[in-house]
């Protein structure tokens, strides 16, 4: 089953009504909200936009010290090595080498003909090189997910595909949330992923 345009549109307005009740809540570019919503002293959440995104992902992805566990709709590696896409592959790869758990879901649409399929396992040759386990979601069910959680304290989540447009040119936006019980959430649902794909 393929999600609906309508479905996704859908949850991308009500992603983005959150992003813009997060960014009325304060002017500033790092906010609290509780897990109502409702701003407080809850976790700290900070807005990415656009090309912000690569450079803060990269920084967390270097600073992870037990897991990286990501579940990607598009990831478009194996361009060339300066690519973003690219940069992230090589990045993922070292947190490998100094011990870090990386754990990759990317979507799978079950047809061997069409553009998307053929990236994400073209991607997931690369980074099985790499050390990094990957999975491929049921081809019954699109995984639209764009979510990163890493060592259970950190999630980010939102637009951004890895591609080489969505990183550099796109307009896009993504929230980087600090919160173990948040974090703890996201890895459970990507687990269940996982499991339906078995």
């Amino acid at each position: 089953m393929f999600i609906t345009e309508k479905k996704l549109i859908a949850a991308h307005v009500i992603f983005l009504l959150f992003v813009v009740f997060l960014a009325n809540a304060d002017a500033g570019g790092k906010k609290t909200i509780t897990s109502s919503g409702n701003p407080g002293s809850g976790c700290p959440v900070i807005v990415l936009k656009n090309n912000d995104f690569f450079l803060v992902l990269l920084n967390a992805v270097d600073e992870a010290r037990d897991e990286i566990f990501i579940s990607i709709f598009s990831f478009r590696a194996g361009v060339h090595k300066r690519s973003y896409p690219d940069r992230i592959l090589a990045h993922l790869g070292s947190a490998v080498k100094r011990g870090v758990n990386v754990k990759i879901i990317l979507e799978n649409t079950g047809k061997k003909d069409d553009d998307l399929g053929a990236q994400n396992r073209k991607t997931k040759k690369l980074l099985e090189e790499q050390g990094i386990v990957v999975y491929l979601d049921s081809p019954k069910k699109t995984t639209h997910t764009k979510m990163i959680v890493i060592d259970q304290r950190l999630v980010i989540l939102g637009s951004h595909n890895w591609t080489q447009s969505a990183l550099k040119y796109n307009n896009e936006i993504s929230l980087l949330v600090e919160s173990p019980n948040l974090a703890r959430e996201a890895r459970d649902y990507m687990l269940t992923i996982v499991k339906e794909a078995k």
